[in-house]
């Protein structure tokens, strides 16, 4: 059982507690900000003279309308209910359950008004492994991720179906297997379930995650590209990047030094003056792309680590202020500028892929010993250039857009989870693509007689294990696939 606490979390810590397995519980602390919260929210009602915001009014435009207090419970579960419009594709669980951890994490900071038993109901989900069935498409990110908020929120009331043992099966079903009781919402608490980015920041959090092991990868592999094309060391050199001290740029630079120390390869005299751009720029590519992930990176663990919901309570203020922290905009910015990094490294990777397969530099074209009996790599890298193409098509902006809705009263929305949904297509494409070149860069070099660096060379060692080298025309896609799951362990 792991505690969660309210010290705040970085991505790699969200992404540790999850690939860890174990039960979550929530801290005294945070159990102490829940109650807070809820009992300040309760007082407040008790005393108010005035309509407060979702809680004893409608919602969108209809916050004119009024509902009496014995139907307040009943407001918050058909909002929860009439919410429940995803579309298109059945979310990942895995990131179903960064968005559990988040929401909960949202609400134990006191300034939503749940119950303590809300949160634990949210928890006991996430424990008991029955993860909510979540839709990709249905939230504009403005008034949070309303839609698939509402699908991750309706089996506590019992409703909706879920990822439980493998298959999708109704909520209701899965709960009385595990011995859960189904919950009754109270005031404000469908809004605070509903409001929020947690589908938007899930996604984010879920693709940084595994974006950091895998620039690692990019790197390597581009290390082991240049030394296969008898690339030149000199442009790695420390004092070219001093003197545009980008951090991304220095430390690829770093990298690819400490990556190729030791090559027999790169230490032999070149006939060649200059390497294309695709190999001589690796630092500045590279590192433009890891510093923005790295501003990317910043702003989501500010989000993952606020309160995203609507009205806001601020209880040492006796204060309910209905405001705008739900809207998405800043992840929606980011997301969009984390699909053109994430594009670029895809980008430049498919030019080095076609530089090695071009028949240079003493290597034979296609990478294979008898070409036009064999056509080599030639169609691999067709599927990196189509891939690529692609995500230049997705790194259209989702943020630039916005449409009316709820009747002119939320009439500016981020469209965020659009860009969260394509952002993890994009990290995909780039996953193929390296693995690519991957498959290319270790077929050029067995062509070449001596050593690469001891790091370098472990790394053919190893990807030769699950991939062999091609003496003749096989099925590349099943070549393609296993390269992938390599660069994915």
């Amino acid at each position: 059982m792991i505690e969660l606490h309210h010290n705040g979390y970085s991505i790699s810590e969200i992404r540790e507690l999850i690939d860890s397995k174990e039960s979550l519980e929530l801290s005294q602390q945070l159990i102490a900000n829940i109650k807070k919260g809820r009992s300040f929210l309760e007082s407040f009602i008790e005393r108010a003279d005035s309509p407060i915001y979702g809680i004893n009014t409608g919602f969108g435009s209809l916050c004119d309308t009024e509902i009496a207090p014995d139907d307040l419970g009943k407001l918050q579960e058909n909002l929860v209910k009439s919410h429940a419009c995803g579309l298109g594709d059945i979310v990942d669980p895995e990131i179903v359950k960064y968005m559990l951890v988040l929401k909960v994490l949202g609400l134990s900071k006191g300034n939503s008004g749940v119950k303590l038993q809300t949160v634990e109901a949210l928890l006991d989900l996430y424990n008991s492994g029955v993860l909510p069935v979540v839709y990709e498409q249905g939230s504009l990110g403005a008034s949070g991720d309303l839609a698939p908020l509402a699908h991750l929120s309706l089996p506590l009331l019992g409703l909706g179906e879920v990822h439980y043992n493998g298959e999708i099966v109704s909520a209701r079903e899965a709960l009385v297997v595990e011995g859960l009781s189904v919950i009754e919402l109270s005031a404000k608490e469908g809004l605070a379930l509903l409001n929020g980015t947690q589908f938007m920041s899930g996604y984010a959090t879920y693709i940084l995650g595994k974006l950091q092991k895998h620039v690692a990868h990019v790197d390597k592999v581009a290390a082991l590209s240049l030394d296969a094309y008898d690339g030149r060391i000199e442009p790695f050199d420390d004092a070219v990047h001093a003197v545009r001290p980008h951090n991304g740029q220095r430390e690829t630079a770093a990298a690819m030094r400490l990556n190729l120390e030791g090559s027999d390869w790169v230490t032999q005299p070149k006939k060649h003056v200059q390497d294309p751009y695709s190999f001589r720029c690796i630092p500045q590519v590279h590192g433009a792309s890891k510093d923005a992930i790295a501003y990317v990176n910043s702003v989501v663990e500010t989000e993952i680590n606020s309160v995203t919901d609507n009205p806001t309570l601020i209880p040492d203020e006796d204060k309910i202020i209905s405001a705008g922290n739900f809207h998405g905009q800043p992840l929606a910015l980011v997301l969009d500028f984390l699909c053109i990094a994430m594009a670029e490294l895809a980008s430049i990777s498919e030019r080095r892929t076609y530089k090695l397969i071009g028949g240079q530099r003493g290597l034979p074209a296609y990478l294979v010993a008898n070409p036009g009996l064999n056509s080599g790599l030639m169609i691999a890298q067709y599927a990196a250039a189509s891939v690529v193409s692609q995500n230049k098509q997705l790194c259209t902006p989702s943020s630039v857009d916005t449409i009316d809705s709820s009747n002119g009263q939320e009439d500016h929305v981020s469209m965020g989870a659009n860009g969260a949904t394509k952002a993890l297509r994009v990290f995909e494409n780039l996953e193929k693509v390296t693995a690519i070149e991957l498959l290319t860069a270790a077929q050029a070099a067995d062509f070449r007689q001596g050593k690469s660096s001891p790091i370098i060379e472990k790394l053919r060692i190893d990807f030769r294990e699950n991939v062999p080298f091609i003496e003749d025309d096989v099925v590349l896609h099943d070549l393609m696939q296993k390269s992938i799951e390599f660069l994915r362990h």
